[in-house]
């Protein structure tokens, strides 16, 4: 059973920094790509940033790139991301992803497995 689980959200001042973090349990990593999207009220689910197992397949969405990094810890099975420069258009829930294929997806519905989401505001 894939179980994901996020941490790490809160309320921070504009051009401050979070680190977020998804931990993994389930995934067979040889296989799966793991991924960051966020959701704000009335709006669709948006992709952020993706890692493929090894972590040498990367691919960010325009409005984040230079400014978060996605990484992942397969020994700890965590998956990070450090949101630098963070702007008030960046608050959302933002969830974690899993999918059992070694192919990025920017989109949600090729993704099988969820965490509950963390709430990130970022005021002006």
């Amino acid at each position: 059973q894939v179980q994901l689980v996020e941490s790490g959200g809160g309320l921070v001042q504009a051009g401050g920094s979070l680190r977020l973090s998804c931990a993994a349990s389930g995934l067979t990593y040889s296989t799966d790509v793991m991924a960051w999207f966020r959701q704000t009220p009335g709006k669709e689910r948006e992709f952020v940033a993706a890692i493929t197992w090894n972590g040498r397949s990367i691919q960010y969405s325009d409005p984040v790139k230079g400014r978060f990094i996605i990484s992942r810890d397969n020994a700890k099975n965590t998956m990070y991301l450090q949101m630098n420069s963070l702007k008030p258009e960046d608050t959302a829930v933002y969830y974690c992803a899993a999918r059992t294929s070694a192919i990025i997806s920017t989109n949600p519905d090729g993704y099988s497995y969820w965490g509950q989401g963390t709430q990130v505001t970022v005021s002006s």
